[in-house]
């Protein structure tokens, strides 16, 4: 599947960069910036160009048939928002019950310009013990893939500077719907 996915990234124009770290078995990696629809796509091949087998959270009612059975093919796990649901407790009983778990998260919460970004995904590394790994697409270089790798410090202001200042220079597809904010 990895060679397709170079494939596909490479007859478009797209050049993958950087490697997941081997050793890591467990992560929350977050992908920004996320404006777009293509950003899913050309994110999922550059992962399965990665090698890496990525989970994401997705609501139960998106999986109905047929497209239930794809969902899961592609590491979707179905969550059911309308009870009372804390996705911090729900996410960090997938990492204690895993052995393998890259679960996906785009901070942004929305395609749309947001101008608070969700921390969520900071409590789940945190609480689950695991790295923050920062993905990332850059419409302008036509790139992305994997950068730097943040243990979460428990000191979310601290560890947003280093996330924010690799962030800053990533160019969106719509780049006026892109806002690092803390």
């Amino acid at each position: 599947m990895s060679l397709i996915a170079n494939l596909v990234l490479r007859l478009t124009g797209w050049r993958i960069c950087g490697n997941m770290p081997k050793e890591i078995k467990k992560s929350v990696i977050i992908m920004a910036p996320h404006t777009s629809n293509w950003d899913f796509i050309i994110g999922w091949f550059g992962l399965l160009a990665l090698k890496i087998k990525p989970s994401l959270l997705i609501k139960k009612e998106a999986f109905h048939f047929p497209l239930g059975y794809f969902l899961k093919a592609m590491g979707g796990i179905p969550v059911d928002r309308n009870k009372s649901y804390n996705a911090v407790k729900y996410a960090t009983d997938l990492f204690r019950k895993r052995n393998n778990l890259h679960l996906i998260i785009t901070p942004e919460g929305t395609r749309r310009l947001n101008h608070k970004w969700k921390k969520g995904f900071y409590f789940i590394a945190l609480k689950a013990g695991v790295p923050i790994i920062l993905g990332y697409m850059d419409y302008e270089k036509k790139n992305g893939g994997i950068g730097p790798v943040i243990y979460p410090s428990g000191n979310f202001e601290e560890d947003f500077i280093k996330i924010e200042s690799f962030y800053k220079n990533k160019k969106a597809r719509h780049p006026e719907k892109f806002n690092l904010s803390r």
